[in-house]
């Protein structure tokens, strides 16, 4: 019920809508119950009088009632179906909201088709039980307890026989609403596993063409179809099954009601009209209850929805602004990790006990092994993830003290996954910075050794980037990025394996571009390539989560340990192909 009221709470964003809606409605309702009570008269006047000119007059009045019902039907419908987008709105926006606030970690345990889900089909279950289930369901509640009062009226011990099917009632519609529900949240979390493998499949089709994989794809995707479709299934079968029963329950009702009222016919307490009337409001209720019984689907399917959606509404993320956090001006680049340890749940650690310091202006280049936690460790800056315990400093102030708007206009990174957007290379340059001209954009791009080829190009800084950047190569991709973060003029810098695409030459070229760029800056490097480590100021070798090892290149081959290994294996081999400042190979990076 909880899950209920939060739904409904958001039709209070809209009042005026919601309330218009509902009063239309329930207006219907009352217009469309006194049609029985008229039709009961002009039995009873047929029978009694004989006076055409009363029968005209009573039809009149059925004509101008269905016309009035007619009215409020058609604008209770607009309105609720209003209301039902709106509501729709509100959601999504908050949830998007939700999610732009939510930690990295958080993106590490949920899939991106999940995610989807749940702000397009669970979104849309929610706000259709609102709009067309709760808003427009209120009008067959009015229907119910309308008739179930006008039967009383006319005779209090039939409506005691139509009240003798309503316990029956109640307990069909339960079971149903608690049977759909089950069936529809499994249905939702297969559908969330169906939208991560359309999700994967489109993101890596080259992947899958180039080692033929479409069959075993294929095979995946009917797999989760078929859940999806058994889940459903078996939810409109309780549907069907439910509905059913209903029928027959008020199949059961018209006959005891003949039954009964025909005896009371015959007995003078009640009028022939009148009996007719109990009849139609019987049929009244039939009708409800087939509304309900819509209705109980539509709050089934929203229970299940709700408790997905909740649950990323309520999730609190460790990584928020603290109360009384500060903005950081521009930072002077001094920073500390101090016994710093990260774990992502209580059976392991991540990183143990990162202790170092940076210095304004330095550069420090970070090693090991895949899944040593080297990124992990610098992605504790930006705070994309919180340090379980010690603290990390930029000029002596913790970070979490910082807000995170400020701290991230501080720390600029260029991810090795690098992301383009569906914009024009201008647009991808000035992402995160709004207020960019062209100049700023251009001075960027030829920083990073981009100018030249987006020069070349018909349209320039105007051209279209495709989805997912796949009209870019690799490595133009990477200076976009690159360029990106220039732009932004952050002290701190963070290139998480940023050259990796890119040839040899275009390294050369970046890292000539970036050597005045990094000079003022305090700068964290993640790099197998000789060029970037060996003029660093500070080198830290990672295992397992752990520093084994620190100092500068020549430090570290004279202590012959951990560093001196990755220097023969991987390091030497590359400067004895091309040591940095060696003539530049001019090429595109692709």
């Amino acid at each position: 019920m909880n899950i209920l009221f939060r739904t409904i709470a958001y039709s209070f964003r809209h009042k005026r809508l919601s309330l218009s809606a509902a009063v239309s409605g329930v207006a219907a309702v009352l217009v469309h119950m006194l049609i029985p009570w008229v039709a009961g008269s002009v039995i009873d006047e047929a029978l009694t009088s004989g006076l055409r000119s009363r029968l005209v007059l009573l039809a009149a009045a059925i004509l101008f009632l269905g016309l009035l019902r007619s009215i409020f039907n058609y604008a209770g419908i607009h309105l609720t179906r209003a209301a039902h987008h709106w509501i729709g709105y509100e959601l999504r926006k908050d949830l998007f909201r939700k999610m732009q606030g939510l930690s990295a970690g958080f993106y590490d345990r949920l899939q991106t088709g999940d995610l989807m889900s749940r702000i397009t089909v669970d979104v849309d279950a929610m706000s259709n039980c609102v709009g067309r289930g709760f808003l427009h369901g209120m009008s067959g509640v009015g229907a119910f307890g309308f008739a179930g009062m006008m039967m009383m009226l006319i005779d209090w011990r039939l409506g005691l026989v139509t009240l003798a099917f309503i316990p029956p009632l109640l307990c069909v519609s339960t079971i149903m609403a608690l049977r759909m529900s089950t069936h529809f949240e499994k249905a939702l979390q297969e559908m969330g596993s169906m939208n991560a493998v359309v999700q994967e499949n489109l993101t890596g089709m080259r992947v899958v063409k180039a080692f033929g994989a479409g069959d075993h794809e294929e095979a995946r995707f009917q797999s989760r179809a078929r859940a999806v479709a058994d889940h459903m299934y078996a939810s409109d079968m309780v549907l069907v099954s439910g509905l059913a029963s209903i029928v027959l329950l008020f199949a059961g009702a018209t006959a005891a009601i003949l039954l009964f009222g025909g005896r009371e016919v015959f007995a003078g307490r009640v009028t022939p009209g009148e009996l007719a009337s109990f009849i139609l409001y019987l049929g009244f209720l039939a009708t409800s209850a087939f509304v309900v019984g819509q209705r109980v689907e539509m709050f089934s399917k929203a229970f299940a929805a709700g408790r997905r959606v909740f649950e990323i509404l309520d999730t609190e993320s460790p990584v928020r602004d603290r109360p009384g956090a500060v903005p950081l001006r521009r930072a002077r680049g001094h920073v500390r990790f101090e016994h710093v340890s990260l774990s992502y749940d209580s059976s392991r650690e991540t990183l143990r006990d990162i202790d170092f310091e940076a210095l304004p202006g330095q550069t420090v280049a970070v090693l090991g092994g895949p899944g040593s936690g080297k990124s992990t460790a610098v992605h504790l800056l930006p705070r994309f993830y919180e340090a379980s315990t010690g603290r990390v400093l930029i000029d002596g102030v913790d970070v979490r003290d910082i807000t995170l708007a400020s701290l991230r206009q501080n720390v600029g990174i260029v991810l090795q996954d690098v992301f383009a957007f569906s914009a024009t290379i201008r647009d991808n340059i000035a992402y995160g910075v709004s207020c960019a001209r062209l100049d700023d954009v251009v001075r960027a791009a030829k920083v990073a050794h981009l100018h030249d080829f987006v020069a070349a190009l018909s349209d320039g800084y105007d051209t279209w980037v495709g989805e997912r950047g796949i009209t870019l190569s690799g490595g133009q991709r990477q200076r976009l990025a690159i360029a990106r973060t220039v732009l932004m003029d952050p002290p701190i810098l963070i290139l998480d394996d940023s050259t990796s695409s890119v040839d040899v030459g275009t390294e050369a070229l970046i890292q000539r571009a970036l050597a005045d760029v990094m000079s003022d800056r305090t700068t964290f490097v993640i790099a197998h390539r000789l060029s970037t480590v060996r003029n660093a100021d500070l080198i830290l070798v990672l295992e397992q989560g752990e520093i084994v090892e620190r100092g500068t290149h020549d430090e570290l081959l004279m202590a012959d340990g951990p560093y001196r290994r990755i220097y023969d294996l991987q390091l030497r081999p590359q400067g004895e192909i091309r040591l940095i400042g060696d003539q530049p190979f001019s090429g595109d990076g692709a």
